[in-house]
């Protein structure tokens, strides 16, 4: 039997249900409406080439984009097309380093008013847990924000204070009182203070600046405060294995607790990073090769729940500036459009098949964030798609990139995987600078 559908796309192979098959995928009102082994009749007809597979869109739940405010490192016009075109439909964004912080309603509107005529891509909100907003916290969950980010030690930026113990007790207890979720930078500040250096160009250096202790004293505070509060809360880019153990037990005992890691930490080892080389500088840092090993093993034993990119630009003056002294430049990796593809090429060194890096990547990613028709093809799920070839390669070349500016930890490097087309809610995106809007503002469900 065939169906008239708006449009339909046929791939050789197909990720449905966690399994490749050959499969047509018909969509009408931007949902997939039927999944065939035949072919169906569309008005518009799509066939993937033979070395192409359809996947669903990525699902990348931590972006800082930076609009209003510091538009110059980062805009939801530049952002949205690079994660376009890296295979990303959906992204959260992080309520900092934009002016104003989102920590209030009337600042989480600037946002959207902000992101509204310019994004391609579907965006939703993160808000922020500052000493300042304290008691306050519910207005922006019932504004719609997915949940709240929090620092254990000092984020950076003047506009966005982090929660000391006694403050993160108190953050705890409020959200778990309307069902909220705290996601984390965990770094202890004290830990931090004791392991300051002197800097330079060694990145050696700089990542004992932040050892393992840091992560794992402060994701230490967060499980006992969860086992005391009940509330819910998210490791943000955990990027030492040290913490995995005591966050296995806590997981083990049942308290609601999930993690992530990003690209740069899986891709990307101490020893490869140069000295000086500052486009490679993220807090906590890219830790050594046996670390590595560590969380790819986590991953695969699902001590570890998704992978999202930390997509944190700036600009190369703040990134390049103090003649590579990693003290002083400004930390943080762009990966919205280069994440996949880093991932999947050291996936597929070690053996690790495709469908289990959309599941860490798209999937997992949606079902933390509650957007269950979202980072999965299925009928009823919303009709974001993404022709892959996994097997062409490509050179990184940081000033062809779309995001805002020409900087990137993977600058001259061969990675695996191409994006050819990007489809959100069955519509075609073009990631041309003229590009009408066709995202949507999202808000929690």
């Amino acid at each position: 039997m065939t169906a008239r559908f708006e449009l339909v796309v046929g791939a050789a192979s197909a990720l449905i249900e966690g399994v490749f098959r050959p499969a047509w995928v018909g969509i009408s009102g931007g949902v997939v409406a039927a999944i065939s082994d035949r072919p169906l009749e569309g008005a518009t007809e799509v066939t993937l080439a033979e070395d192409e597979v359809l996947l669903p869109g990525l699902v990348d739940t931590h972006v800082h984009i930076n609009e209003p405010g510091r538009t110059e490192w980062e805009g939801f016009a530049s952002a949205t097309r690079a994660a376009a075109a890296g295979g990303v439909t959906t992204l959260i964004d992080m309520p900092l380093n934009s002016i104003p912080a989102t920590t209030t309603v009337e600042a989480l509107e600037i946002k959207r008013r902000s992101a509204a005529d310019t994004s391609i891509v579907d965006v939703g909100f993160w808000g922020g847990a500052v000493p300042q907003n304290l008691g306050r916290l519910r207005e922006l969950h019932d504004a719609g924000v997915f949940g709240f980010k929090a620092f254990l030690a000092p984020s950076g930026v003047d506009e966005f204070d982090h929660l000391d113990a006694a403050q993160l007790e108190r953050a705890l207890e409020e959200i778990a009182g309307f069902g909220g979720l705290l996601i984390v930078h965990a770094e202890d500040p004290g830990v931090l203070d004791a392991h300051v250096n002197a800097g330079g160009t060694d990145y050696n250096r700089f990542v004992e600046s932040r050892p393992d202790e840091a992560e794992v004293t402060a994701i230490e505070r967060v499980i006992a405060g969860v086992r005391r509060t009940g509330a819910r809360a998210h490791i943000l880019h955990l990027s030492s294995a040290a913490a995995l153990p005591a966050l296995r037990e806590a997981r083990a005992e049942g308290l609601p607790i999930t993690v992530e890691t990003c690209p740069h930490y899986l891709s990307i080892s101490e020893e490869q990073v140069p000295n000086g080389g500052t486009q490679f500088k993220c807090c906590p840092p890219i830790r050594g090769d046996a670390n590595r090993d560590a969380l790819w093993q986590a991953m695969l034993d699902g001590d570890i729940d998704i992978v999202v990119t930390d997509h944190s630009p700036s600009t190369a003056a703040l990134k390049f500036a103090h003649n590579g002294d990693f003290a002083l430049a400004w930390g943080g990796i762009a990966g919205l459009q280069t994440g996949l593809a880093a991932v999947w090429t050291e996936a597929a060194r070690r053996g690790i098949p495709l469908e289990r890096v959309i599941g860490w990547m798209a999937t997992g990613p949606a079902d933390f964030a509650g957007l269950g028709t979202k980072g999965r093809i299925a009928v009823g799920a919303t009709a974001d798609l993404i022709s892959f070839a996994p097997q062409a390669t490509f050179t990184v070349h940081a000033s062809e990139l779309l995001h805002k500016n020409p900087v990137s930890a993977y600058d001259g490097r061969e990675l695996r995987g191409i994006v050819r087309q990007t489809w959100l809610a069955g519509h075609p995106l073009s990631v041309s600078a003229d590009a009408a809007s066709g995202g949507t503002l999202l808000s929690r469900p």
